[in-house]
């Protein structure tokens, strides 16, 4: 089943709450629904079900948020990461211009590489060999990357992959819950079209009152 559309699920759970809560306080209502078998015991159930979707709905909303927060902070730490090694590698390639092996063992000659995976295996590559070998390293200080600058971003390695790690846990937990919530949603609208089914024969004679359900009468 689709998604609902995030701006109408609010709106139906309440549209529900309204129509449960009113067939059974009216009590003309509540009377003439009860001969047709929706009586207390049968709401109740009705209550059990939207409570199910309420809770599926708004652990969704959680999961959500908080897959949205985890892919800003991933998508902050790669940007960081993106603009030191930006520069660095603008650095690098002059330094090792007439040194073509050494700019290829960087992983800095050619294009700069666009997807996230190859992008973040140059970063590695570059940030792992420079740290490891003081030649380069006093190379690269003549353009003012340091060993600390080298340090530096490893760490920054770490964080983007932790935080690339996170989010995509989130996402998973996200379209969990989706798949939940959606469920949850089928279940009671399946319930909720046949009690509607039901007030609307129960209600044939009085059809005003179905706007005490949530239905507007022309």
């Amino acid at each position: 089943m689709a998604s609902k559309p995030k701006f109408s699920e609010a709106g139906t759970l309440e549209q529900y709450r309204i129509a449960l809560d009113n067939v059974a306080s009216q009590s003309r209502i509540a009377a003439i629904m009860a001969e047709l078998g929706y009586d207390a015991a049968k709401i109740g159930e009705g209550r059990a079900i939207l409570n199910e979707t309420r809770q599926a709905y708004e652990l969704n909303q959680t999961e959500d948020d908080e897959r949205t927060a985890a892919y800003a902070d991933f998508s902050s730490k790669k940007e960081q990461l993106e603009d030191i090694f930006s520069m660095h590698r603008k650095k690098a390639k002059v330094i090792f211009r007439k040194d073509p092996v050494t700019a290829e063992e960087l992983a800095v000659s050619g294009a700069k590489p666009r997807t996230y995976m190859r992008w973040l295996e140059a970063v590695k590559k570059f940030y792992g060999i420079a740290s490891a070998d003081t030649v380069i390293q006093s190379k690269l200080a003549s353009l003012r990357i340091s060993v600390d600058d080298l340090n530096v971003a490893m760490a920054m390695i770490t964080d983007v992959e932790a935080a690339r790690s996170n989010y995509l846990r989130e996402k998973g937990e996200s379209q969990d819950a989706t798949k939940i919530k959606d469920a949850a949603f089928a279940k009671i609208d399946d319930w909720m079209s046949e009690f509607y089914a039901v007030a609307r024969i129960g209600l044939e004679d009085n059809p005003q009152l179905l706007e005490a359900l949530g239905k507007v009468v022309r």
